[in-house]
């Protein structure tokens, strides 16, 4: 007894009937054709039936097998299949009669692209009605128009016959990626010769034959000169339409078919999968791909990405992406990772779903947030990234580059570029060439070189060098990449303490150099910290934690105008492009900040306690570093930390003496004693 019939004529009904056997129900597929039947294993859940059925043998057939669900997934040419197998359902008493469902092929959102969607009361203007060949109708890719049947043959390979006269030719012609691929067949007559000529068809693709013709002369033509595809109208018998895509389908040609018949009602693939599913209480669990299809154009993806892509029944990515890669898959448009992981988990109708990705997947890649995507068993596909793309066209290498990215996050490039011979660098704004141009300009770099690359791999790709000072007022395209090179970078030092003589001084207090690299040691500063510097003074700690977190942001909080003026000389003089200068008084000037990871103390202006109080409001995972030189404020921080921390904070007083000559001697002469008071936190908010 078979719990699943289906009538298969399309490779939708072989799918379909895979799945089904696949899932453990006993499935009986009747087929008509020889291809059908080749098309098709059996195996233990999984039986091919050949040969015709009238209605009345249907019924007799659904009454013995008693099926839950019956599939017609027959081409739509062959409508008295479909009348009959609806008029044997419907002769069988109510109670028996199985689940219905007719699948025909979805139409993509354009409804310029192929569609099999085809209507059952048509005979009078079908040409397939007269195709003895119903495979050769099945496999044809049908359109409404000429500019449709260019638009899907640009993304195609392979010679194309025209079959369609010479009035239609523009449609193909004006397409630059076809036009060297055209066999067109008029008339043998001056007026469409004339035209072929003035269309740019070389004289050795031009036939100029009077048909009509046999099937074996189509077939000769189409071997003749190595045919991949063809066009013709949907022109019924008179037009020898049955002898065409008999022929086509003989070569093992695609045939494209313009001229659509009426449509009738069914459901798409997908759908049907989802009616079985539901039918048969299934939960299967579908193959997931998460495929980086590299910079954009279809021939740089990888064979393997291009096999997984093709195999899909669904793709999920920004549309963009989608569209440049989309056959005739169905399509979800979405970039969040939650919500692809929601409709993968709601969506089990589909079998295979590619979640595709730009440029690679382990390179500034979404995919990073779909790797662990629970109870969802996903391979992963690389792709060529922007990185390698770009540095290969300009012919640079990279092994010796820092790899960064601000397409939507906080990368501070002057700073690395600063100190780096190359920086690479994915853009994603019209305006961050000239955002970063100007930065480096204001920072001293205005002569270092940028090289852009817009729209990478497609046909209006540019790239381009040019000095940072002259692109202060570029626009370019939103999605870019750059390549600054320094040939005079600043070499870091590996440890804290800038010597106090490398800081631009005035009268304003600073923190000592030997004093400055205890407290940033007990701070344990790591490249993506956030960090505050309050009462930071000339900047000599804003600066040292600038350039130790250098993935990260430092804002230096001051309100004394003169010390306001030479921390942004000195963030200028160490091209600290990360460090962010705040007027203004704490706690106050605290609150429309990030949370920090890490804040240092030096002076509080008396407000010790209420910054304290934010710091930790702020982030109570935070460590803190205080300075005091009082043993009133010593006292201050530490009945404030004890009130507001469970942790014991951990004092150190420090005591530096440094030589002064003295006539022909040298003595030590002390420096105020200053008592260093960490809050060790967890660091991470």
């Amino acid at each position: 007894m078979y719990e699943l019939i289906m009538f298969a004529g399309t490779t939708e009904g072989y799918e379909l009937s895979r799945f089904a056997s696949e899932q453990g129900i006993h499935t009986c597929v009747c087929v008509a054709t020889e291809y059908g039947r080749k098309s098709l294993t059996e195996n233990e859940f999984l039986h091919l039936s050949d040969g015709r059925m009238d209605a009345a043998a249907m019924r007799e057939f659904l009454r013995t097998e008693t099926p839950k669900m019956v599939i017609d997934a027959t081409h739509p040419y062959a409508d008295k299949v479909t009348l009959n197998i609806r008029e044997a359902i419907e002769g069988l008493p109510e109670e028996q009669r199985p689940k219905y469902c007719r699948v025909l092929r979805k139409r993509t959102e354009s409804d310029d692209t192929v569609s099999t969607a085809y209507g059952k009361e048509n005979e009078s203007v079908s040409g397939a009605a007269y195709v003895k060949n119903m495979d050769a109708a099945a496999n044809a890719v049908y359109v409404k128009d000429a500019d449709s049947a260019a638009s899907f043959l640009r993304d195609t390979a392979g010679n194309i016959l025209l079959t369609t006269g010479s009035k239609e030719l523009p449609s193909f012609t004006e397409q630059e990626e076809l036009r060297g691929r055209l066999i067109a067949r008029v008339l043998p007559l001056p007026g469409p010769l004339q035209i072929c000529i003035e269309a740019g068809i070389e004289a050795k693709h031009i036939v100029a034959m009077q048909g009509p013709f046999s099937q074996e002369m189509n077939e000769a033509i189409l071997r003749q000169y190595d045919c991949k595809y063809m066009v013709t109208k949907e022109s019924g018998a008179v037009g020898g339409f049955a002898e065409k895509l008999e022929a086509a389908c003989a070569c093992g040609v695609t045939s494209v078919v313009i001229g659509r018949p009426f449509e009738e009602e069914g459901i798409s693939e997908a759908e049907c999968r989802r009616e079985i599913i539901s039918q048969f209480g299934l939960n299967p669990e579908p193959e997931v791909s998460i495929i980086g299809i590299g910079p954009g154009n279809k021939e740089l993806l990888t064979e393997e990405a291009r096999r997984e892509l093709s195999r899909s029944d669904l793709l999920i990515g920004a549309k963009r992406i989608v569209e440049s890669v989309r056959e005739r898959q169905d399509a979800v448009y979405e970039y969040d990772a939650e919500r692809i992981f929601g409709y993968i988990k709601e969506h089990n109708e589909y079998r295979r779903i590619a979640v595709v990705m730009s440029g690679d997947t382990g390179f500034y890649s979404g995919a990073k947030r779909l790797m662990g995507m629970p109870g969802i068993k996903a391979r992963v596909l690389c792709g060529i990234s922007s990185l390698n793309y770009f540095m290969s066209k300009i012919c640079e290498s990279w092994d010796d580059a820092v790899l960064l990215s601000s397409h939507g996050r906080e990368t501070d490039l002057v700073s690395a570029a600063a100190h780096n011979h190359k920086v690479f660098s994915i853009l994603g704004k019209s305006d961050d060439v000239s955002a970063l141009a100007a930065r480096l300009t204001e920072y001293g770099f205005g002569d270092v070189s940028m090289t852009v690359g817009e729209n990478l791999s497609y046909k209006n790709e540019k790239i381009f060098t040019e000095k940072a000072c002259r692109l202060t007022d570029y626009v370019g395209e939103a999605l870019s990449v750059v390549l600054i090179v320094n040939d005079a970078p600043s070499v870091l030092p590996a440890v804290h303490g800038i010597p106090d003589a490398g800081f631009t001084r005035g009268d304003v207090p600073m923190t000592k150099e030997e004093v400055r690299t205890i407290s940033l040691a007990k701070l344990g500063l790591m490249k993506d910290s956030i960090c505050y510097d309050v009462g930071a003074g000339t900047g000599s700690v804003s600066v040292e934690m600038a350039l130790r977190a250098e993935n990260g942001r430092v804002y230096a909080i001051e309100k004394k105008t003169e010390a306001l003026e030479l921390l942004e000389k000195n963030a200028g003089k160490f091209r600290c492009g990360n460090l962010l200068v705040v007027p203004g008084e704490a706690p106050d000037a605290l609150f429309d900040l990030p949370a920090p990871t890490h804040a240092f103390v030096g002076g509080s202006a008396g407000k010790l306690t209420g910054i304290l109080e934010t710091l930790i409001q702020k982030n109570p995972a935070v460590r803190i570093v205080i300075n005091c030189i009082t043993l009133e404020t010593l006292n201050e921080a530490l009945t404030a930390l004890r009130t507001l921390c469970e942790d014991e904070p951990e004092v150190v007083q420090v005591n530096v003496s440094r030589a002064r000559k003295v006539g022909h001697s040298h003595m030590m002469m002390g420096e105020n004693p200053i008592y260093i008071i960490t809050r060790k936190g967890d660091v991470r908010p």
